[in-house]
């Protein structure tokens, strides 16, 4: 359906001083204009001062049937006509007024139409659109000699052959059936297309191939009679719009180079047109039914204009709609957005024009050929039959008599893109107040309007793309508002409408009409669904007290459920707790009760300084059910402002009265991928007020139940490597806890399968140590834990170990550890027996066993020999440990081996004992 508006899109005019009577006209370039008349072609200037002042004049060698302009090359191609043969020639030096020329051999159709690579044929009823392709490797090689070419508006198709010519005689119409094909189905048209080259051969354009997009045929309406004119295609357009670079301050591109974003194909029957659109997809666009029969239409990035016989019309495209989701796929979403493709189209003006023959753009002008007729002779009118045959397909161009008086070539300059948008604008206010699809449709062709020139940003000066880029921002406020306001299926888009505006929250809320009509006051979705987007999102933007009011009340009657959510939000910062906490009680009285209800009564308590309140509301659910409570809305604890983590009022309650439940509540956020591990990390710095390279007790405490809940999207290696460089830090520095611990080592033993039970002999080791500080005890069973645990990589921590001191008994029991954990056993006898005496048996009893239990006699034994054997203040020491190592190796060995492994030097009563077991132990057995 196509609307119909009264807007000014067009403005003054100018007569063109042509010599002869204009038969054909086209745009050149940016600032010339041609127009034929028989075998002459005039150019005359379109730009500056010079505006329809003649450029040159140059002769061809047959009348002009059309003419075309290529941008590439800077040349002119014309369709000319001598003694009944049709020929396409190019002039590529037109602007030296001389006459050589260039020729190509081409097809004869009625129109044809060429754009970077793509070509379209058009024949009465006909039209193909094909893409020449080139492909070094598998591609069709072209003849480079005179060939004929197939006629591609001649096909045998459906079991329809060239013998049914000799049935067609005054009794029989044979018509072909409609049809479209598109993309590779329009190869199946059985248009035959041949390629060939009369220059010279171009290495680099040797292979070529044809790619078929579309083929369309049309049916002539048989019911009536009508004229020749009814039935035939006309106005053939191929359109591109490019992705060009963006203006510099001083006006200049900052890409030259043009890249193709989107083709548009046109053409049109006498009283409907169809707009394709052509390159990734091919598919219709618009349909136009035009009021009256049409004679020429042309296609521009902003219009289709369209004469009829004494009317100029104005129709709005869809280019820039289309173009704009070519050059961003992602363009529907929650940020940006654009009118449909598929939106009805409208006419914006119909203008009265005396006689209008002809019609080009060029730039921001229309040029328009008008012809006063002296007087109306009527047409003799065929018979569809006759129309119809298929004796006589050749093209028919009617020449038209000697030049007559009466005829004038108008330039007429199209209104600027800012003062028809403007007008838009005004022109929707009169249906604000009715409410209707109206407003939303006349303000979508504004803002495609603005998208349009914006496209072509290299036609713009500095001043006027500011402008253009102010206009747009405001035309997607005013698209915000009429989805915001409007009872429509699409009232979601007020939400990327008023995004692309860059309008503030209480901007967008200063618009909204806030009077209560009948006593009741109604929201639409659109402003609910912004709304409560917007209060999702990490925004800067903190709601005035009114406002904010303003909000809660909205919600209360239009989303109820919300309202816990809405208050959680840091753009509600500002709202009145007793105006919060009477909306949430009447969500209690109106049975929507829930665990979210009461955190946030609870946060609103403690906001209002009533902790009675507030210690009532937390304890009326149990501690696992406040945690789900924070999983549905994590910013009851955790905000971001300006991209920073900022912990609540009441996380910051929550640490000094309940940190394991607040300890608690930020895993189960992670755990439900509410909250990062870095992010969490941070929140607790930030919580307890340390620097970045402070770790406070609590984000310990956080890790040591991340270790317990075994995540599985935490590393666990980066679990150890934290919490082991904490502890390392902490005893290296003597630096106890700042918090209490929420959980002892024996807590983590228990509950966490990483953390190992300790080893017996590492507590005899400790207990030896009467100096020991009794505030670092617990960092200590819980590294030595870690290490003891069946998870952990040994060596990654030793190059971390070097500030732990093997001087002190904590730093040597870690370092033992670790050496052990490597099988380094004989290093770490060596160093028991020089730190620890006492604790080298429990060691070897719980270490050396299996294949290390010949470290026995192979090691600690000759040791042990050798230090009793030097003497020294350690002595009474070593003697223990040596007579329970020959009481474990007399029972291991046979009685020959024990003897070999004894001291050679030895007192024989003192290892007589050991002797005899051994030799007792073999006759018992």
């Amino acid at each position: 359906m196509v609307q119909l508006y009264n807007l000014h899109p067009f403005g003054s005019q100018q007569v063109v001083p042509c010599k002869l009577e204009p038969e054909r006209f086209c745009g050149g370039g940016r600032d010339a204009l041609f127009v034929a008349a028989g075998c002459k072609v005039e150019a005359f200037a379109v730009a500056g001062q010079e505006l329809c002042q003649p450029r040159c004049a140059f002769s061809t060698l047959g009348r002009v049937l059309r003419l075309a302009y290529s941008e590439a090359g800077d040349y002119l191609v014309a369709i000319e006509e001598k003694n009944k043969a049709t020929f396409l020639r190019a002039y590529v030096n037109w602007r030296s007024k001389r006459t050589e020329n260039s020729r190509v051999y081409n097809i004869t159709p009625v129109e044809i139409s060429f754009c970077v690579g793509y070509f379209a044929v058009m024949s009465e009823l006909e039209v193909l659109i094909l893409k020449l392709e080139l492909d070094p490797k598998n591609g069709e090689r072209v003849n480079h000699h005179p060939h004929k070419t197939n006629n591609p508006m001649k096909q045998t198709e459906d079991g329809i052959s060239n013998e049914t010519s000799q049935f067609e005689s005054d009794d029989f119409v044979i018509c072909q059936k409609p049809m479209e094909l598109l993309g590779e189905k329009s190869e199946q048209s059985g248009v035959s297309v041949t390629l060939e080259s009369t220059g010279l051969a171009d290495e680099k354009t040797k292979y070529f191939h044809i790619q078929h997009l579309l083929y369309r045929r049309f049916t002539p309406d048989i019911s009536s009679y009508v004229s020749p004119d009814d039935i035939r295609l006309h106005s053939l357009q191929l359109l591109p719009i490019y992705k060009t670079g963006f203006l510099t301050s001083d006006g200049k591109n900052l890409s030259q180079e043009k890249e193709l974003l989107s083709l548009f194909c046109f053409f049109s029957l006498p009283h409907v047109g169809y707009l394709y659109m052509v390159v990734k997809s091919v598919e219709l666009m618009s349909v136009y039914q035009y009021p009256e029969k049409s004679q020429q239409a042309v296609l521009t990035p902003q219009f289709l204009h369209v004469i009829t016989s004494n009317n100029l019309q104005c129709f709005t495209v869809r280019c820039s709609a289309a173009a704009a989701r070519e050059e961003d796929p992602y363009m529907d979403n929650t940020l940006k957005a654009c009118p449909q493709v598929s939106m009805d189209v409208c006419a914006l003006r119909i203008q009265l024009f005396i006689g209008l023959k002809a019609i080009c753009h060029f730039k921001n002008h229309i040029i328009l050929l008008t012809k006063a007729d002296p007087e109306a002779i009527p047409e003799r009118r065929e018979s569809p039959k006759r129309l119809l045959s298929k004796k006589d397909t050749s093209v028919k161009i009617k020449i038209p008599p000697v030049a007559e008086a009466g005829w004038n070539l108008y330039i007429v300059n199209t209104t600027s893109p800012m003062q028809l948008y403007k007008e838009m604008v005004d022109y929707s206010n009169t249906y604000k107040t009715v409410k209707t699809q109206s407003c939303i449709h006349l303000l979508s062709e504004a803002h495609l309007l603005v998208r349009a020139a914006l496209m072509d940003a290299s036609q713009l000066e500095p001043g006027e793309k500011t402008e253009l880029l102010e206009a747009f921002k405001e035309s997607c406020g005013h698209l915000g508002d009429c989805y915001s306001r409007l009872d429509t299926q699409h009232s979601h888009l007020a939400l990327p409408y008023y995004k692309m505006s860059g309008l503030s929250m209480a901007e967008v809320l200063a618009r909204v009409d806030w009077t209560v009509e009948d006593g009741s006051q109604k929201y639409e979705k659109g402003l609910i669904f912004y709304i409560n987007h917007s209060l999702y999102e990490d925004l800067d933007e903190e709601l005035s007290e009114e406002l904010a009011a303003k909000v809660v009340q909205m919600f209360h009657v239009a989303e109820p459920k919300q309202l816990p959510h809405i208050l959680c939000s840091p753009s509600m910062k500002n709202v009145n707790p007793l105006t919060a906490m009477s909306y949430l009680r009447k969500l209690d009285s109106s049975g929507f009760s829930s665990i979210l209800v009461t955190l946030t009564k609870a946060t609103v308590a403690l906001k209002m300084g009533d902790l009675d309140m507030y210690r009532n509301e937390m304890k009326s659910h149990p501690e696992m059910k406040l945690v789900c409570g924070f999983i549905l809305e994590p910013r009851l604890l955790i905000q971001r402002r300006k991209g920073q983590i900022v912990p609540t009022e009441l996380a910051v309650y929550l640490k000094e009265t309940q940190p394991g439940l607040l300890v608690a509540s930020v895993l189960g956020l992670q755990k439900n991928n509410k909250i990062g591990i870095e992010e969490a990390d941070s929140f607790f710095k930030v919580l307890c007020g340390k620097d970045e390279d402070v770790i406070p007790q609590l984000l310990v405490d956080f890790w040591e139940a991340q270790l317990v809940a075994c995540l599985p999207d935490v590393v666990i290696e980066e679990l150890f490597f934290k919490l082991t460089s904490q502890y390392i830090w902490r005893l290296s520095k003597r630096q106890p806890p700042d918090t209490t611990p929420l959980r002892t080592s024996e807590d983590l033993i228990n509950s966490c399968s990483h953390y190992g039970l300790i080893y017996p002999w590492v507590h005899v080791l400790i207990s030896s140590d009467s100096s020991a500080d009794k505030n670092y005890t617990e960092d200590l069973s819980k590294l030595q834990s870690l290490v003891c645990g069946p998870s952990f990589d040994i060596a990654c921590i030793i190059p971390f170990l070097e500030p732990l001191s093997e001087d002190t008994i904590a730093g040597l029991s870690v370092h033992v550890l670790c050496h052990t954990r490597l099988k380094e056993y004989e290093q770490c006898i060596d160093t028991l027996l020089e730190r620890c005496p006492e604790a080298v048996i429990p060691y070897a009893n719980h270490e050396l066993k299996e294949e290390n239990r010949t470290l026995w006699w192979k090691k600690l034994l000759p040791e042990l020999c050798q230090r009793i054997k030097c003497g020294g203040e350690k002595y009474q020491l070593y003697l223990p440990s040596l007579k329970e190592t020959l009481s474990i190796v007399a029972m291991e060995l046979e009685l020959r081996d024990f003897l070999n492994v004894l001291p050679g030097d030895g007192t024989a009563a003192f290892f007589l004992p050991y002797l005899l077991y051994c030799s007792r132990k073999k006759s018992v057995t």
